[in-house]
This record gives C-alpha cells, sequence and structure tokens, in this order.
C-alpha cells in the first residue's frame, strides 16, 4: 500500500472513524478522502455514484453507519435497518465500480447469535436466533457482509468485513438516549459525583458481560488489516472454513456490566452505591469475541480498559465540562 495512496474514510466524524483517520496520519498516509454528511449524503445513491466517479479511491473505509445502544435500537428500528442498508449498498457497490483495490466494511459483534458459545468464533455467523433489541441493526450489518462475499465470488473484488467489539474514546456520544453502556455510565456517574448523590442506576440486572475496546486500539487493528500484504490479506478473504471474508476486532477479556461500573467508578471517583432496574433489558447475556484470527496474523490491542476509561474521562471532562484531569 503506497503512501500516496488515496484512501477514503466514510464516517470520518464518527468513533471508530476519526480514530482510523489518526492511524492513517501517523503510518505516513496523507492523502486522505473525506466529506461529512452534509457534504455527502451516503444514503442517496446518484451522489454517491457521481462521488466516486469523480474520485476513484484506491481504498475504502467504510465506518458510516447509524448506531446507538439499546434504547436507539428500539425506538428507532426502521432507521437502523433501511439508513444502514442504503449506505452499505451504495458505498460498497460504487467502490468496486470505480476500482477500488479494497474495500473495509466495519461491522458490529451484534451479528452474531444471542446465545452463542463464547468466545465467538467468526464461524459461529447466521447459527442461531439473533438478540431481539437490536436485530434490524445487526441484520443490515449481516447483508453488508454478505454483500461483500457476493461481489468478492462474482467480481473478484477484496471486499474484507471487520467486525469490532463495543467501542469507547475520545469523541464518543454520551446522551443518554442514543448513547451505548460505557459512555452513557460513564457520563452518569460524573454527575452523581458532582452532585453528592448515594447510588447510581444501572439498567438491568448488571450481570450480563461485555467486551470492550479502545476505539484508537480499533483503528490500529483496522489499519493492520487495511495494509496487510497482499497473501495475507487475501487469505483472509477466502478462510479455511469456506465463510465469509469475516474477521473480528476485540480485546479477548471481558466482565459484567456491574463490573465496568465499578471500574468506571474508581476512575471518576465516586464511592456511593449502584442500583440495578431490572425492569430495563438486559440485552445479550455475554459478547466475547475470539480474537485468534487477527491475533495469528500478529496484531494484539495495547490499552487496558481502566487506561482506557482513564483517557475517555479525561476527554469528557475537556468537552463537556471544560475541565482538565
Amino acid at each position: 500500500m503506497s503512501p500516496n495512496a488515496l484512501v477514503y474514510v466514510a464516517g470520518h466524524r464518527g468513533l471508530l472513524g476519526s480514530a482510523i483517520v489518526r492511524r492513517l496520519k501517523h503510518h505516513g498516509f496523507d492523502n486522505l478522502l473525506t466529506r461529512s454528511h452534509a457534504e455527502l449524503d451516503l444514503t442517496g445513491q446518484a451522489a454517491v455514484h457521481a462521488f466516486f466517479q469523480v474520485h476513484r479511491p484506491d481504498y475504502v473505509v467504510l465506518a458510516a453507519a447509524k448506531v446507538g445502544g439499546i434504547m436507539a435500537n428500539n425506538t428507532y428500528p426502521a432507521e437502523f435497518i433501511a439508513d444502514n442498508l442504503a449506505i452499505q449498498t451504495n458505498v460498497i457497490h460504487e467502490a468496486w465500480a470505480s476500482g477500488a483495490k479494497r474495500i473495509l466494511f466495519l461491522g458490529s459483534s451484534c451479528i452474531y447469535p444471542r446465545e452463542c458459545p463464547q468466545p465467538i468464533l467468526e464461524d459461529y455467523l447466521l447459527t442461531g436466533p439473533l438478540e431481539p433489541t437490536n436485530r434490524p441493526y445487526a441484520l443490515a450489518k449481516i447483508a453488508g457482509i454478505e454483500m461483500c462475499w457476493a461481489y468478492n465470488r462474482q467480481y473478484s473484488a477484496r471486499c474484507l468485513a471487520a467486525m469490532p467489539t463495543n467501542l469507547y474514546g475520545p469523541g464518543d456520544n454520551y446522551d443518554l438516549e442514543t448513547s451505548h453502556v460505557l459512555p452513557a455510565l460513564i457520563r452518569k456517574i460524573h454527575y452523581a459525583k458532582v452532585r453528592d448523590e448515594p447510588h447510581v442506576v444501572i439498567w438491568g440486572t448488571g450481570r450480563p458481560r461485555r467486551e470492550f475496546l479502545y476505539s484508537d486500539d480499533a483503528a490500529d487493528g483496522c489499519v493492520f488489516l487495511l495494509t496487510l500484504e497482499d497473501e495475507r490479506f487475501d487469505q483472509l478473504l477466502r478462510p479455511p472454513s469456506g465463510g465469509p471474508p469475516l474477521v473480528n476486532v476485540g480485546c479477548g477479556e471481558d466482565q459484567t456490566i456491574l463490573e465496568l461500573a465499578q471500574t468506571i467508578a474508581k476512575v471518576v471517583g465516586y464511592s456511593g452505591r449502584f442500583l440495578c432496574d431490572t425492569s430495563k433489558p438486559d440485552g445479550t447475556p455475554q459478547k466475547l469475541l475470539s480474537i485468534d484470527r487477527i491475533r495469528q496474523l500478529g496484531w494484539a490491542p495495547s490499552v487496558t480498559l481502566e487506561q482506557g476509561v482513564r483517557l475517555a474521562y479525561r476527554d469528557y471532562l475537556e468537552r463537556y465540562c471544560g475541565e482538565r484531569s
């Protein structure tokens, strides 16, 4: 991959997309192509077609997506399936049609069955029912994986689907109605601390187990995959199982939601109690990705959960509270 290659990062303002841009620049890739949603609506087929025909990027990273936590997925299921299907269909097709050398499609660990053996291998895709609370989003992402596989088989495209686990980090969304659990807990625990509240309410039982990966670690894994030498990249497009071109990107460790809250409380400096609201859904009981496939290629994450939470909390204080920790 030449340092002068034109790389289009779709979704460059999002949590993962912005981290990928930082990581690409760190590795000397300065010829980056980006567009905001206002400049290019990826759900519009004609606009996406025109964009790719004009610019014809060498490499495409599809990090753009409509994302959110349990509340957002339950509230806006139509948008979660319709918008994501449109974005994926337009970008993958036009990237291939304009001659992109490689396409990296980014999905989510929610593609795997709700009741899945742990840790989750890539081969477990489509082996059982999905988690109902995010099924529209999961089905959209599964369709994107299938599209990558179909274009590879029929057109000799070179599309790889990378499935990151739950992400957090600089630039995260802290809106309690649309955010994921880790940033939501940072906000709730911070406010409990400054208001001297005796307890914080956690959704569900607190027992589901989740894996969390710092966004810059995830970006490092994605750039590692994008820049693999041809032989190893092509091996990922044709895994030994004969399945789709799919690779997990995670940290290989998980903890309960209650343990996560306790880690955040330690970082924030909050000493109150946690109450579990069992009227709220738990979601999938456990989601721990197997990262053997990417580890065997030579990549591993470097930021521990506590280190990452400290970095994320510092970002939260600077962006929302005008403080520096």
